[in-house]
């Protein structure tokens, strides 16, 4: 009977383990990959479009985000303050797939995100952009160097702290 309760146990954990895992975004671009280049709209009016390109140089936070994926937001705006408060050269590119503008709008308000790092793209998990990315299985971020490369996926803000401390940049 003891054995019985301890296998059991054992499957139970296992089971779990294995439910937890299948949550993990495994999708999208892998480290080693060159960043796709695509063109990002402003939501500021007097703002003309940008590419990724043109960053080419820069070190890029890339973060895929939207409102009502609770996760991808609290890492939005971890990551937005993180890069605030270090006073970091690394630029930010935090991009909403929000379908309405009204919604997108009001979660950069209360969410406290400088506005001019964040884009709405409009056609939501429809655009091209989301499967460029690979997105399909969940949002993610991507740190790019100055040659566009992804040199770091899913990076906590903790580890993006790190990063900045270990590269000789302010903290």
């Amino acid at each position: 009977m003891r054995h019985v309760k301890w296998i059991f146990v054992v499957l139970l954990i296992c089971s779990l383990t294995a439910f937890m895992n299948k949550g993990t975004a495994t999708s999208g671009l892998s480290v080693g990959c060159v960043a796709p280049d695509f063109i990002f709209k402003s939501t500021q009016a007097n703002q003309q479009p940008r590419c990724l390109s043109d960053l080419h140089g820069q070190y890029v936070l890339l973060n895929f985000w939207a409102s009502y994926d609770a996760q991808s937001r609290a890492e939005n705006i971890l990551l937005n303050n993180c890069l605030r408060s270090q006073d970091s050269p690394i630029k930010m590119v935090s991009i909403s797939f929000d379908k309405y503008q009204s919604v997108f709008r009001e979660t950069v308000r209360k969410d406290q995100i400088v506005a001019s790092v964040c884009y709405n793209e409009l056609s939501g998990n429809q655009s091209p952009l989301f499967d460029t990315y690979r997105l399909s299985r969940g949002f993610c971020n991507y740190l790019i160097d100055a040659n566009g490369v992804i040199i770091a996926k899913n990076i906590s803000a903790t580890e993006l702290s790190e990063f900045l401390k270990n590269s000789g940049q302010k903290s």
